[in-house]
């Protein structure tokens, strides 16, 4: 079975060639799942990133930032963190430089009057309206060689990995000394 997960797609793939290590990371690898994953994210982010910072003047961390208000105002750093996979210290510089930019606000959170909301303003609204385009069209030409039926397959997969996400075990710092 293993072997068989490895080189799924292969068959799907065909003639189109790739570059001699892409192939066998694709095809002999046993960490088959985070390759593919890393690669296609890292294929979307890196240009789009870079635009973004250069059209914008917002690094990732920070458009991470305001992608998140953008999809859902009024939310905690933590909430962020969680979502994005970002450390906390880093989504905090991000956010205390959009703060002094005036892209964002920080509002004492009136249910938690130790904690912060962070809420999006007119301007951070503009910079993600206006990424969002390119950022759509990257996507859809990835995807552009699926079916509607695979794109809903994949959709559907990923969602569901995500998902499972939480249950899985933490690596600790021991762990990640030893490696």
């Amino acid at each position: 079975m293993d072997n068989l997960l490895q080189e799924g797609g292969k068959l799907a793939a065909g003639s189109h060639g790739v570059d001699d290590l892409v192939a066998v990371k694709l095809w002999h690898n046993p960490c088959w799942l985070s390759f593919r994953i890393n690669f296609l994210a890292l294929q979307f982010n890196e240009p789009i990133y870079r635009r973004i910072e250069r059209e914008h003047g917002v690094p990732r961390p920070e458009f991470v930032v305001l992608y998140s208000l953008r999809l859902a105002d009024g939310l905690t750093a933590s909430a962020i963190c969680n979502s994005s996979g970002f450390p906390k210290n880093t989504i905090s510089r991000a956010i205390q430089k959009l703060v002094d930019k005036k892209i964002i606000r920080r509002e004492v959170d009136q249910a938690d009057l130790r904690s912060f909301v962070l809420y999006i303003t007119d301007e951070g609204r503009r910079i993600v309206d206006q990424a969002m385009q390119p950022m759509v069209e990257r996507e859809s030409m990835m995807v552009s060689g699926l079916t509607p039926a695979e794109k809903l397959m994949l959709s559907e997969l990923l969602a569901k990995v995500v998902v499972d996400s939480p249950n899985w075990p933490q690596i600790t710092n021991t762990e990640e000394n030893e490696e």
